[in-house]
């Protein structure tokens, strides 16, 4: 570009696209990599460096690229640069200035340089060296100091050797070279700033996230090892939903920043946990509230037992003489009963623990064992409170209706949660997302009995996570881990039951997500299980 030849309203139209261009760009590699080539276009620049700033006063190599010699490193490249970085200040504090890159990071001033070779101000021997091994000639410098607007270093951009496009000879940079490239590097370092401002808040969000899972982490463990997981799955199935090339969901597509709203909304869609109290939370049994109130049963059938022996022993008593002795550890009668009591002690144990359901036949058989008194204090008391009976009775799981409504409320305060927040744009669907994954297709789900055309497919994606975590935890204070076959049964009969989305639930089959998953997440067991998927109910293969 030579003076002569300059259009300004077209210099004044690339300068205000290169703005443009550089605002619009979210990849810090292309964005830097972006600002070294306008530069190297703007002042048809043969070869150029892009440094940027550290916290430790050091200038990292950022991007090389050398035209003529074919060199491109950092960036794009997929190259990396193996030079250490430049140290501002050596071991006693003192600036390094004898370097034109430090020299014009410490004093904020650009340096445009005509010959390397006969300038005497500055230490050019590594440049001398670099040409003797390549056979390079390096000439022209134009370095220019990256400072925003808050007059903070960002950075150093370094061009070398200017080419006359008439000619192709090496030349110098010119004044109107140099205008321009601190005129570039001004907006460059602006947008480097908001850039990394941007990028700082999104780290301030992910960890904002994480410390959620955390603080539910301390009021449950179980609860955050969900909140971990369910993420992972959400996003294989989100990726492979995308890239399945059958069925019906082949034309689906989700953006990176859509792709990313899923995954907070998949990290925060418990989040109303943190207000549900622990011991509904981590309720083991049927009798835990906030300890388990199994061992006052056990307490009270060793009262029960004790009665029997009294019992016998006053009864032998009042019909025997002085002189005949009693052994009531061979007395037929009694030890039944007692042996009757201690099956029973162990049968209320058993009903203590979850399970899928419950029979008529153990119903009947809980209410005859609550049945039993005991004397204490000289009153007859029940071995089981009404209250108590109805959690032994629970049919499915260790929670009553009461806890149950306490813990499907975690929904309706996740939504009122995330609705409070300001999220931007590209984040706003995240109460959506994150307030279905208890919602079934058919309309029968909590809170709002959504159905499948009132959800979106993202948000059916969170509902089949959740669930397909929740049955091979192995974590649960309430049940043992299902094997993959187990799981994904269930997961199938939910489909065909109308609870999990039918489309879905197939690319989770065809796409073997449940292996992938398994190899990081899941035990040793179950990693090395062999799943049929032609057994596992409602699977449609693609």
């Amino acid at each position: 570009m030579t003076i002569s030849k300059i259009d300004f309203s077209q210099l004044l139209k690339e300068i205000t696209d290169i703005g443009i261009a550089l605002s619009a760009e979210k990849n810090h590699s292309r964005l830097l990599e972006m600002i070294l080539l306008k530069a190297k276009e703007l002042t048809n620049a043969d070869g150029g460096s892009l440094y940027i700033y550290s916290e430790d006063r050091t200038l990292h190599f950022e991007i090389i690229r050398t035209e003529s010699l074919g060199i491109h490193m950092g960036g794009t490249s997929g190259k990396p640069i193996d030079f250490q970085p430049i140290s501002l200040y050596d071991e006693q504090g003192n600036p390094k200035d004898n370097m034109v890159v430090v020299r014009s990071a410490l004093t904020n001033e650009t340096y445009n340089i005509k010959d390397a070779y006969k300038n005497k101000e500055f230490d050019f021997s590594g440049t001398r060296n670099f040409d003797k091994s390549t056979g390079y000639r390096s000439q022209s410098f134009l370095t220019v100091p990256m400072t925003n607007h808050e007059n903070n270093l960002i950075g150093v951009l370094q061009l070398i050797n200017a080419i006359d496009p008439d000619t192709g000879d090496v030349t110098i940079f010119s004044d109107l070279d140099q205008q321009l490239v601190e005129s570039l590097s001004s907006q460059a370092a602006v947008t480097i700033t908001n850039r990394n401002l941007i990028d700082a808040q999104k780290k301030l969000f992910d960890s904002f996230i994480q410390l959620i899972a955390g603080a539910i982490d301390e009021k449950s463990p179980y609860t955050a090892g969900h909140c971990r997981r369910v993420p992972v799955i959400t996003n294989m199935l989100a990726d492979a939903a995308c890239n399945i090339n059958k069925g019906p969901l082949q034309s689906f597509i989700m953006t990176d920043e859509e792709k990313y709203e899923l995954e907070v909304a998949a990290w925060l869609h418990d989040c109303g946990k943190i207000t549900t109290p622990e011991y509904v939370v981590d309720k083991g049994t049927k009798l835990e509230t906030i300890f388990d109130r199994i061992h006052l049963v056990d307490a009270r059938f060793e009262i029960i037992k004790r009665d029997a022996i009294v019992s016998a022993l006053m009864s032998k008593l009042s019909v025997s003489s002085e002189s005949q002795e009693f052994n009531w550890r061979e007395d037929k009668e009694l030890q039944d009963k007692l042996t009757q009591l201690e099956e029973d002690r162990e049968y209320i144990k058993h009903c203590n623990t979850g399970g899928e359901q419950i029979t008529d036949e153990q119903i009947s058989r809980i209410n005859k064992i609550g049945s039993y008194t005991l004397q204490l204090n000289s009153e007859e008391l029940p071995l089981l409170t009404e209250e108590e009976i109805q959690n032994l009775q629970i049919g499915r799981g260790t929670l009553t209706l009461r806890e149950r409504e306490i813990i499907n409320n975690h929904v309706n305060v996740t939504i009122k949660m995330l609705e409070s927040l300001p999220y931007p744009k590209h984040l706003q669907r995240v109460p959506e997302f994150a307030g279905c994954h208890h919602e079934k297709m058919d309309g029968t789900g909590y809170p709002n009995g959504l159905t499948k055309q009132e959800m979106s497919l993202p948000a059916r994606m969170v509902a089949i996570a959740d669930v397909f975590e929740a049955l091979t935890a192995s974590d649960r204070p309430y049940k043992k881990a299902m094997s993959l076959s187990q799981s994904l049964s269930i997961l199938g009969r939910m489909k065909q039951d109308g609870h999990v989305d039918p489309d879905l639930f197939d690319v989770f089959m065809h796409e073997k997500i449940y292996m992938k998953y398994a190899k990081e997440h899941l035990s040793p067991e179950q990693q090395v299980e062999v799943v049929d998927p032609s057994s596992i109910p409602g699977y449609q293969p693609l």
